[in-house]
């Protein structure tokens, strides 16, 4: 037996059944064959009878509830209890599935229809539809209410608490009724499935009618779910089941008390489609599901101004005024604003300011991932694309719809040979039935739209280029009052065009606006933290008092003469720290509630602009006069006086969100030290060649070129599509080159591991040249990066040292070409890495014989030691035969590295030495293990 019908052997019990309860079992609305049976028999009596209480079937007097017991003894010949996985709808069959648990969350012995209605309206809207919360959503009711109503009805019933009983293990009488009900329903109606809509039906009817639960809920609401029902959801079925008070005497419970009701659900010219799949509940009002009204959104002011983009907007506008393939696709870079031209236009249509053939339309935002979501089954995900579309087709063109993300629609419920979303769109495209906005990227498009010719040409081009700097500002600055009020903070000017810069300038792997609005966005919340939360100063004077405190009751139980004095010490210790804590916590608290003051000011300016243009729209003059010459003169007025006392300690106000704070963001997303942009530039460039020096000895001029060569490009000298700075270090092994570029790299970035090395030894073959931007497509490890461009485009702020460059490949310059050309590259999979912010650094020991050779020679005929003219001649004419011309006349500085002298090697002995010390200074001895150490490094140093 099935498990939902075992649920019901418990129920046909009581002295309301006038048969044994084995004949009922066994004979429930079949034939001794088992076939179904067509006329009334015992067992459908007894169903019947546990829709009535044993005292209403006794009396003569209750004729109507012996016509009742009939008429469903009758209806129960042909339709049994429905106990049957075949006869419902997924949705409603797990409805009756979760009733059982909400059973024992209640303590009941029974299922009832209760516990059923509350597994209907926790069901997700994703996978079932949701009906029975949009339902009560619709009609303005909160759920939580509805649920709190069953459970107040739950309270009043009869517990189980003995440990042994068991609770949800049997169907209760009213159940039955409930079932028999919406089977009822479903055959009048024509559907094939019982569906949630049946069981809510069947619900609130019996609910109404039996009339017990006027102490619990409320009569009104009951009766507004079950019109919603009559008049919204199914029309044309329960109209005609109406008409029938053979069925169900719903006439009068069904038609709405006011005219207002009556209005509100009135009847659809077209009646909806009947329950013919076991999915059906995801496709009632699909749009509504399935969509998002932008215009409403825009009307209700929930959306972000749009600054700019008139030309896209007005070139959308042109498109969609079409007689056919009225269908624009924006096409631009992930963050330019493809989306926001589309909620301009929304706000425009609110506006008015668009055409007479554009006036009055919604424009509704598509989710296909929602209709994804949850389709189980072959053509489920059909139904409910059909379901919106039918509702488009009906609106008459009315409907703008938009799907962002267009390139999803390829492909989309194609699973298992089902049609997918694009072929379904494609005859109404053609025809000019569906206005639909697009929105997708450059490389999405060409990958999945361009492939298919006959969508193709259903769309028409809107191309958005990235906005320059300018452009961004000022998109800004539109944006700064909602991010204002959204964070409670205040938002410097300075703060919006170094967000617009600095991101332009450093996070070079995003667009703008998207990514200057990030910054804003998050020094903004990290501001709002600083200032709700408790500072991080005020938490270390709380913690440096509570261990005064327990040092204190610690050194108390001592009474000698020094317990004593650290006593009193402790003392006037926590007396100051109590006196700075209270002035900082007094401090904190005056700032948390002129933020908050100050963020309700500005919500209520918000409220009433919104309220003017509704008032505005609505033509109703008294209203937007009182509004805009009344009370919002009068918040503005006060923000104003709020920002101009503010104005005064603007640069202390911790509220302010600055230029400094749009710095550290852009610190912790990319890695430069906060200090080397807070601090002048100058400062820093001055210092550079003495910050060089302490860790390089000797090589003056190398360190004063590399420095020069750094102040060119930082004072804005250098060209800034190249890199900050390209060297070729040439000379002898030994003489500083790497140590150079680790201490540049220390100075740039404060940290040693901000440079990468690449040894060119390991591309001397031809084939191995491919690593460096990434194997081709085909090949073992395409999909893991390059061994140059991966680092490169995770760390964008950094020193690249290219070692023995002599050694590489002759293709690895063609390479480098463009990168110390352009500052860019492109990997093997398409990407764009950005190289004009590192330092390029290349060592090589090309003209080391030479300077040995010419060190020889002036020493033996001349008695000297070579000059630095000579020494650089001779290394350019060995450079001259290894690197090509184009390759040199793109480096920036050519630094040649001289041999050291017998003071450098002390130098470096004694740094090399210092080192040491510190690693051994905690050891015994340590110190005359560096004396000696450092006495056989002179001697050795001075054998040269």
């Amino acid at each position: 037996m099935d498990p939902l019908s075992q649920a019901f052997v418990p129920a046909l019990r009581g002295p309301s059944v006038a048969v044994s309860r084995e004949a009922v079992v066994t004979r429930v609305g079949r034939s001794q064959d088992g076939a179904p049976s067509s006329a009334p028999r015992t067992s459908h009596l007894a169903i019947a009878c546990l829709a009535v209480p044993a005292a209403k079937v006794a009396g003569a007097r209750h004729a109507r509830s012996r016509r009742r017991v009939a008429r469903l003894a009758a209806a129960s010949a042909s339709s049994d209890v429905p106990t049957e996985r075949e006869r419902y709808t997924d949705a409603a069959w797990q409805a009756m599935q979760d009733a059982p648990g909400f059973a024992q969350q209640c303590q009941s012995q029974y299922v009832e229809p209760e516990h059923v209605f509350l597994a209907a309206l926790e069901q997700p809207v994703s996978t079932t539809g949701g009906l029975a919360a949009r339902i009560l959503e619709k009609l303005g009711v909160q759920k939580p209410v509805a649920v709190s109503r069953i459970m107040e009805w739950s309270d009043k019933q009869p517990k189980v608490t003995s440990p042994g009983g068991s609770m949800g293990n049997a169907a209760g009488r009213s159940l039955v009724t409930m079932l028999l009900g919406a089977s009822f329903a479903a055959n009048k109606w024509g559907d094939k499935f019982i569906s949630v809509e049946h069981l809510v039906f069947a619900f609130c009817k019996d609910r109404i009618e039996t009339g017990y639960l006027h102490e619990v809920w409320v009569r009104e609401l009951l009766e507004l779910i079950a019109s919603a029902l009559c008049f919204s959801i199914r029309p044309r079925a329960v109209r005609t089941l109406a008409l029938d008070s053979d069925s169900f005497q719903i006439s009068d419970v069904t038609k709405p008390k006011s005219k207002k009701l009556s209005s509100q659900f009135e009847a659809p010219a077209e009646p909806p489609d009947g329950v013919t799949s076991q999915n059906p509940e995801s496709t009632y009002e699909a749009l509504e599901l399935y969509g998002t009204d932008l215009t409403t959104m825009a009307r209700e002011g929930r959306l972000d101004p749009v600054i700019g983009r008139d030309e896209e907007i007005r070139r959308v506008i042109q498109i969609l005024a079409r007689r056919s393939k009225n269908n624009p696709v924006i096409i631009g870079e992930p963050g330019v604003g493809k989306t926001a031209i589309v909620e301009g236009l929304a706000r425009r249509i609110v506006d008015g300011d668009v055409p007479q053939t554009l006036q009055d339309k919604q424009v509704i935002s598509l989710d296909i991932g929602g209709m994804v979501a949850g389709a189980k089954y072959r053509g489920e995900f059909e139904e409910r694309l059909k379901a919106v579309l039918k509702e488009i087709k009906e609106a008459d063109g009315k409907i703008i719809s938009f799907i962002d993300e267009i390139h999803t629609i390829v492909g989309a419920g194609a699973s298992g040979g089902a049609m997918d979303a694009s072929n379904l769109l494609k005859p109404l495209l053609a025809r000019g039935e569906l206005r639909c906005v697009g929105a997708t990227t450059l490389d999405e498009y060409r990958q999945y739209i361009e492939k298919d010719a006959a969508l193709e040409r259903r769309f028409q081009q809107v191309l958005v280029q990235e906005p320059k700097v300018p452009d961004a500002v000022s998109i800004l600055r539109g944006l700064k009052p909602r991010y204002e009020l959204h964070h409670g903070v205040r938002i410097s000017d300075r703060a919006v065009v170094a967000a617009a810069v600095l991101s332009d300038r450093y996070v070079t792997d995003r667009f703008l606006p998207d990514k200057a609005i990030d910054l804003m966005d998050e020094a903004s919340a990290k501001v709002k933290m600083e200032v709700t939360s408790k500072p991080a100063e005020l938490e270390r004077l709380d913690r440096k008092i509570l261990q005064l405190e327990m040092e204190r009751l610690s050194v108390g139980d001592d009474k000698d003469s020094q317990s004593v004095a650290r006593l009193n010490d402790i003392e006037g210790e926590l007396e100051r720290l109590r006196s700075e804590q209270g002035e900082r916590e007094e401090k904190w608290q005056a700032e948390r509630e002129s933020v908050n003051s100050l963020q309700d000011l500005r919500q209520k300016i918000e409220d009433l602009e919104r309220a003017l243009a509704e008032a505005e729209r609505e033509m109703n003059l008294q209203r937007a006069g009182e509004i805009k010459f009344g009370e919002l003169a009068t918040a503005k007025k006060q923000l104003e006086e709020r920002e101009a006392e503010a104005a005064d300690t603007e640069e202390d106000s911790a509220e302010l969100v600055n230029e400094r704070d749009i710095q550290e963001i852009v610190s912790m997303q990319t890695g430069i030290p906060v200090e080397k942009m807070s601090m002048g530039d100058r400062q820093r460039l001055l210092n550079l060649e003495d910050q060089l020096h302490k860790r390089l000895i000797g090589q003056d001029d190398a360190v004063k070129a590399l420095a020069e060569a750094i102040q060119r490009s930082r004072y804005g000298l250098a060209d800034p599509n190249r890199p900050i700075a390209s060297c070729l270090f040439l000379g002898p092994t030994g003489v500083g080159k790497t140590e150079l570029a680790k201490a540049l790299a220390e100075w740039l970035f404060d940290s040693e591991e901000s440079m990468i090395r690449v040894d060119m030894s390991e591309y001397m073959e031809k084939f191995a040249v491919s690593r460096l931007t990434g194997a081709p497509p085909g090949y073992v490890g395409y999909e893991e990066g390059g061994q140059l461009t991966e680092p490169v485009r995770r760390r964008p702020y950094c020193v690249l040292l290219f070692d023995e460059m002599e050694k590489a490949h002759p293709d690895v310059f063609n390479l480098l070409l463009q990168i110390l050309d352009d500052g860019r590259c492109t990997d093997s999979q398409g990407r764009t890495v950005d190289f004009k912010n590192t330092v390029i650094i290349m060592t090589s020991n090309v003209g080391s014989d030479a300077i040995a050779e010419l060190g020889a020679r002036t020493s033996a005929l001349m008695h000297r030691a070579p000059r630095a003219w000579e020494v650089t001649e001779a290394v350019r004419a060995a450079m001259a035969d290894v690197f090509r011309p184009e390759f040199l006349n793109r480096i920036d500085e050519t630094i040649i590295f001289r041999p050291l002298n017998k003071k450098d090697l002390r130098e470096i002995a004694k740094l090399q030495l210092d080192r040491v010390q510190k690693r051994l200074e905690d050891r015994t001895g340590a110190q005359a293990v560096i004396k000696r150490c450092c006495f056989q490094s002179t001697e050795f140093a001075d054998s040269f």
